[in-house]
């Protein structure tokens, strides 16, 4: 991949722009100075990138997958409406790379989002069909025994859509925090349950995705990963 190709996928700027890097010295590669704008570069084999002497994160070619710590009150949108984009969580090179959410949570629900430019992979993970597993940790705001659960378990009518669903698994790990795996992504699929069994979600936190989780990441904080 030659480098000014290579530069412009990382989102630093137009073609003239990132020209205008190369040209001046200001692209270090693995710590070494690159100016010339058809440099092959393997992007698989770049370590640290600097931009003017400051190290940026390179974003791997082509695709890349990164998993997200979602704080509350962010959105999983490019075009919020109340709350802050998850994607202003990035750096400002990374917020011109065309990327997307692997499905969605509420601006109040916190935990583990995946984050991808790879279309195929991202259809293949939310498709219903695939039944990736999702595991949430859901405060509830009435004390629950494990009637809840069974009721969660055998099904319960989402009436906006009058249809039932049920949850993959549901135990309490105490009386007010309910445990829940489910494998569909409706829209406000885990309070809508709750709610048709007769409890309240006070608060909402995705655990795991499929295998991934996000237990070595605070709020707020991403990383790439390899898939």
């Amino acid at each position: 991949m030659q480098l000014l190709k290579y530069i412009q996928a990382q989102g630093l700027g137009s073609r003239k722009q990132c020209q205008w890097l190369i040209d001046n010295d200001c692209i270090a590669i693995n710590g070494e100075i690159h100016n010339r704008a058809k440099d092959d570069i393997d992007p698989s084999q770049v370590h640290t990138l600097s931009v003017d002497g400051e190290e940026i994160a390179a974003v791997p070619m082509p695709y890349f997958y990164i998993l997200l710590h979602k704080p509350a009150d962010y959105e999983t949108s490019h075009k919020p409406q109340q709350y802050p984009s998850i994607f202003s969580l990035f750096p400002d090179h990374m917020r011109n790379i065309d990327m997307q959410a692997v499905g969605r949570l509420d601006a109040d629900t916190t935990g583990i989002i995946l984050i991808t430019n790879d279309g195929q992979f991202n259809h293949r993970v939310t498709s219903p069909k695939h039944k990736v597993p999702k595991l949430y940790r859901v405060t509830l705001k009435h004390s629950a025994d494990d009637t809840l659960c069974a009721t969660l378990k055998n099904g319960v009518l989402l009436h906006d859509d009058n249809e039932t669903v049920a949850a993959a698994e549901a135990v309490l790990a105490d009386p007010n925090t309910l445990m829940m795996t489910i494998t569909e992504g409706k829209y406000h699929q885990i309070k809508r349950m709750v709610a048709a069994a007769g409890n309240r979600v006070e608060q909402l936190h995705r655990e795991k995705f499929g295998d991934w989780n996000v237990d070595d990441l605070a709020a707020g904080e991403w990383k790439f990963i390899q898939i």
